[in-house]
């Protein structure tokens, strides 16, 4: 049995492990998605996350394809089974145009409304476990936003809010208008947190820590940096960075800001504490992530059934005291390696 974990103060507990699905109907064809999903559930996740938005890299042909496969393999599985998480977009804040409404993604009332329906829709479901807004917008009342989620809760079609790419203000400020308007509250935060990216350290750690706010980590192999895949700027066949540094201009700001000479030199001090403790760079990450008190389930992803088996190594490895003090040296002469992670442009 996978250990389980409380998000927020919800009734609801996950698997520690959650299975990302933002490569399904791109990277992953339906079948492999199928078989990818199948070998998770059978190791013991029950924690699935999608988005409206989904596949990535995202486009008007193919957002919400990612929802309906999953939709479609949910159908082979009892349905209380599995805990369904997935989101409505939110604003690109400038980044890009969302392919999603034309674009028109602002968090109202009436946009949230019109993505629940289209994500139970292609889910094939009548209720989605875990609702998460995807992108904050800080222009917008986070009570017009979190009156639309408690509508969504009463109803029975929601049963948790979450939030994610939510800096540390936006929590706070969420979390007080819920207070004082008597709606229901964030009880976790999907944001990016890895050994190459660990700013949620600093400040958020603390907000999730005193006002029971789980954090759900994604990306904590760092965009694949932390495999090791990426050594001596190999980039190989099929990879997302592979494929970024042809890609546009927003993409290869993105692989830029995870592959550079701070990132690569993190992950070859890290080789020898993996090899010391006869696991791969993958195990090593994954185990660090879900080692951390305010992480309820750390999301991976995975192209291949193998590379998600390399994830998997980690459900039941404890990193002891010494290792974890060999990671933060290596975080302590090489500080913030990722640099900047976006929240600070919202």
């Amino acid at each position: 049995m996978m250990e389980r974990r409380r998000l927020g103060t919800s009734g609801v507990t996950v698997t520690d492990i959650c299975m990302g699905t933002m490569t399904f109907g791109c990277q992953c064809d339906e079948k492999l998605s199928f078989e990818i999903m199948d070998r998770a559930y059978d190791a013991g996740i029950d924690f699935f996350d999608a988005a409206e938005i989904y596949p990535v890299p995202p486009s008007v042909d193919t957002y919400g394809v990612t929802e309906e496969i999953v939709g479609r393999w949910m159908r082979t599985k009892p349905r209380e089974s599995v805990i369904i998480a997935t989101k409505v977009t939110g604003p690109g804040h400038g980044w890009f145009v969302p392919p999603v409404r034309h674009g028109r993604t602002t968090l109202d009332r009436f946009q949230i409304m019109r993505a629940v329906e289209g994500s139970l829709q292609r889910l094939q479901t009548d209720y989605i476990d875990l609702y998460q807004t995807h992108w904050p917008d800080h222009h917008a009342r986070y009570e017009d936003i979190l009156e639309a989620l408690t509508v969504l809760i009463k109803q029975g079609k929601v049963r948790v809010a979450g939030c994610s790419n939510e800096t540390s203000w936006g929590v706070m400020k969420s979390l007080w208008t819920a207070e004082q308007q008597g709606l229901s509250r964030y009880d976790s935060i999907q944001n990016n947190f890895s050994i190459i990216n660990r700013r949620c350290e600093s400040e958020l750690a603390q907000v999730c820590r005193r006002e029971n706010v789980s954090l759900l980590p994604y990306s904590p192999l760092g965009g694949g940096v932390l495999t090791g895949k990426y050594a001596n700027e190999t980039f190989p066949e099929g990879a997302r960075f592979t494929h970024y540094r042809n890609a546009g201009e927003r993409q290869q700001r993105m692989m830029k800001r995870f592959l550079n000479d701070r990132t690569c030199e993190t992950v070859e001090r890290l080789r020898p504490i993996a090899d010391d403790l006869g696991i791969t760079l993958t195990a090593l990450a994954v185990a660090w992530s879900r080692q951390h008190d305010f992480v309820a389930s750390t999301i991976i992803g995975a192209t291949t059934v193998a590379q998600l088996d390399e994830s998997l190594a980690a459900k039941d490895l404890i990193l002891d005291a010494e290792t974890m003090a060999r990671i933060d040296a290596i975080d302590a002469e090489i500080p913030n390696p990722l640099g900047e992670d976006g929240l600070r442009r919202l």
